[in-house]
């Protein structure tokens, strides 16, 4: 498709709602949101709403995918970045141009896989993929300096508290499915934790185990 004035359209009414990084918003602007979405919704592919992509998972609307990278990079520059909720790639794929290194965990396999296969088309090559289960992290190349959490746990995982880097954020809703679920960003200091909230938020539920 011709994404161009779809893109630019988006954009505009991301800037308009208030997503102010450059940097954001020229990832967003990057990213062929079309390439991660069905053929059967390829037209709604920019409009700023999320879109079911199999499997009870959805891919995130734009906003939301913007507001959580924008909030991840309030205090600068990351070198390290745990994903956690791969989904479809979409967020994996902004995240990579913004930031050095992603390593990103999936509980559902055939979602990694597409998602390995749609950034491997792409020719994103600073991002690792694992099939896991999301609430234990990826202990293998912690701490990070930053988490971002894709699915809402009712409480936050011990785990991802525990590898973050001191002075790492983690950007992650929190929540019960069909509650209150709120943007949280969570800061590690040398001696605790820090949490701020931002927006009330509707997402999948993060859950247990692999599939």
């Amino acid at each position: 498709m011709n994404s161009q004035h779809p893109r630019e359209r988006l954009i505009k009414h991301l800037y308009g709602y208030g997503i102010k990084s450059r940097l954001v918003l020229e990832a967003i602007r990057a990213v062929p949101r079309h390439l991660f979405v069905d053929k059967s919704l390829v037209n709604y592919a920019y409009a700023d709403h999320p879109l079911p992509i199999g499997y009870g998972q959805t891919i995130s609307q734009p906003y939301i995918v913007a507001r959580m990278t924008e909030i991840l990079l309030q205090e600068g520059h990351l070198s390290k970045v745990l994903e956690i909720g791969t989904g479809c790639g979409y967020q994996t794929a902004v995240l990579a141009r913004v930031v050095g290194k992603v390593y990103t965990v999936e509980r559902i396999k055939n979602l990694s896989l597409q998602a390995r296969e749609t950034l491997g088309l792409l020719g994103v090559k600073n991002v690792e993929f694992n099939y896991s289960d999301g609430q234990w992290g990826w202990l293998d190349h912690a701490p990070y300096q930053g988490i971002i959490v894709t699915a809402a746990p009712t409480k936050i995982p011990q785990a991802l508290l525990a590898q973050l880097a001191i002075g790492g954020r983690l950007v992650i809703p929190v929540g019960p499915q069909h509650g209150r679920q709120v943007l949280t960003k969570v800061t590690r200091t040398r001696t605790e934790y820090e949490y701020s909230s931002f927006d009330d938020v509707t997402f999948v539920p993060l859950c247990k185990g692999i599939n």
